[in-house]
Order: structure tokens, then C-alpha cells, then sequence
């Protein structure tokens, strides 16, 4: 996504549709229902891959996803969304800032949107304090 066009929605990417059609048939619907979710809730976030996995990038990295053999991941990258959310990721293991869940019972929609709008959240907020002080550092 080129800057003079930030307001636009991001078009998918070839790469992305690659990874997900070298996966097992289960697998691949889990996580396109994922991806799904994520750029309806993102649809101004650039899709990557980036160190092989599927990522989304908005004023910085957003979140990721990965197949593994036996299980599918969510890579959120904040503890304090996770926290937030703690209630309803109950059913999912949790590592660090990754969700764990399985291709049979894939994340709702509705939660992975609400964790993406929170991470769009954290990356304005983070990019519009880098701005504020940038400005101050040039007086």
C-alpha cells in the first residue's frame, strides 16, 4: 500500500492465498475464515508474508496467523489485548501472545474483530505519539 493511498482498502495478497492453498482442506478453511475476519475489521491493513507467516501491518506490525501440524495460531502480539479479552479466550490455550486453536473449533469472527479493532487501537495510539514527539524534538 503506497502512502498517497493510506484510506483505501488493501488488496489481498497473491502470497498469502499461496500459503493458504498448500494447506490441509480443514486447516485452510479455519484459518481463510481468519483471514477473513481480520481484513473486514483491518481493511486498511497491508496482508504479507513476512517470516513465512501471514501477517498485517497497520502504523506497524498488527497480528499474524500460522498452520502448524496439529493446530492453528493467532499471533496478536500485545499480552495487554489479551488480558482484555481473558474472559472469552478461555476455551483457547495461550502462549505469550499467541492464540492456540484448532481447525475444528476456529476463533468467532466476532472475537478476532474485536481483537484486531483493539490492536488497531494500540497502533494509532503508539503512532500518534511517535508523531507528537517527533514534533517536539524538531523545535
Amino acid at each position: 500500500m503506497t502512502k498517497d493511498n493510506k484510506n483505501a482498502a488493501s488488496a489481498p495478497s497473491k502470497d498469502v492465498e499461496k500459503y493458504l492453498a498448500a494447506l490441509p482442506k480443514e486447516t485452510r478453511s479455519a484459518l481463510e475464515q481468519l483471514r477473513k475476519a481480520i481484513r473486514a475489521a483491518a481493511p486498511k491493513a497491508e496482508e504479507i508474508i513476512s517470516y513465512q507467516i501471514p501477517t498485517y501491518k497497520y502504523h506497524g506490525p498488527l497480528v499474524h496467523f500460522v498452520a502448524r501440524k496439529d493446530y492453528c495460531s493467532f499471533i496478536v502480539i500485545s499480552k495487554p489485548v489479551l488480558e482484555t479479552f481473558k474472559s472469552q479466550l478461555k476455551p483457547y490455550d495461550i502462549s505469550g501472545t499467541t492464540i492456540h486453536f484448532s481447525a475444528e473449533r476456529p476463533l468467532p469472527a466476532a472475537l478476532v474483530t474485536k481483537l484486531v479493532k483493539a490492536r488497531i487501537a494500540d497502533n494509532e495510539a503508539a503512532q500518534e505519539s511517535k508523531e507528537k514527539n517527533y514534533g517536539r524534538q524538531k523545535r
